[in-house]
């Protein structure tokens, strides 16, 4: 997208459908916070603030230098945690907020509580009744122009439970002060 475009728009007519499409694109990143390295001020004041060097406005070469690895890296530490029947430790991984959103079976569960009264209901949190938790990772890639937040497509594999099963998921972080967190969670089993 670029931005000369944008800067052309408010002398077009408001007609134009490829200025409205612009202008809207222009709007969701900007209340996503992708369009510039600084937190939306939309977010609830209870999200921990993003880590101060990104939010700085600079982002230069930030996406090109995007490593995957610390992203990654969640994700195993959240498999490790699972698969010793440590629910609190897998939660880790996730945003401690109300602005947390986490979708599967059709069903929108929203803030961190929310998510973590349904994983202890669902799944206890003993390794007899979490089972062995596996994960392929697809595709993980770099959000905006300053790589604060990321996007992970993969796999999940569920195993040695009565909850077993398998399907695909796809979670977006975001780099906290803390580190990088799943801000939004959506998970789905497999039919077959």
């Amino acid at each position: 997208m670029s931005f000369s475009l944008w800067r052309d728009c408010p002398r077009r007519t408001a007609r134009s459908p490829r200025c409205a499409l612009i202008l809207a694109g222009l709007w969701v990143l900007s209340c996503l916070g992708l369009a510039s390295c600084e937190r939306p001020s939309t977010r609830a004041s209870s999200a921990p603030p993003i880590d101060s060097t990104l939010a700085s406005g600079s982002c230069d070469d930030t996406r090109a230098s995007f490593d995957p690895g610390p992203v990654t890296a969640v994700l195993a530490d959240q498999r490790k945690a699972w698969n010793r029947g440590d629910i609190e430790g897998f939660l880790a991984g996730y945003e401690r907020s109300p602005e947390l959103l986490f979708t599967s079976g059709a069903a929108v569960r929203r803030g961190f509580d929310e998510t973590r009264a349904k994983f202890r209901a669902r799944y206890g949190d003993d390794p007899e009744t979490m089972g062995q938790l596996g994960f392929e990772i697809l595709d993980v890639r770099p959000l905006g122009a300053c790589a604060q937040a990321a996007v992970v497509l993969g796999r999940w594999r569920l195993e040695d439970t009565p909850e077993a099963g398998a399907g695909v998921f796809s979670v977006i972080l975001e780099h906290q002060i803390q580190g990088w967190k799943i801000v939004h969670d959506h998970t789905s089993a497999a039919t077959d």
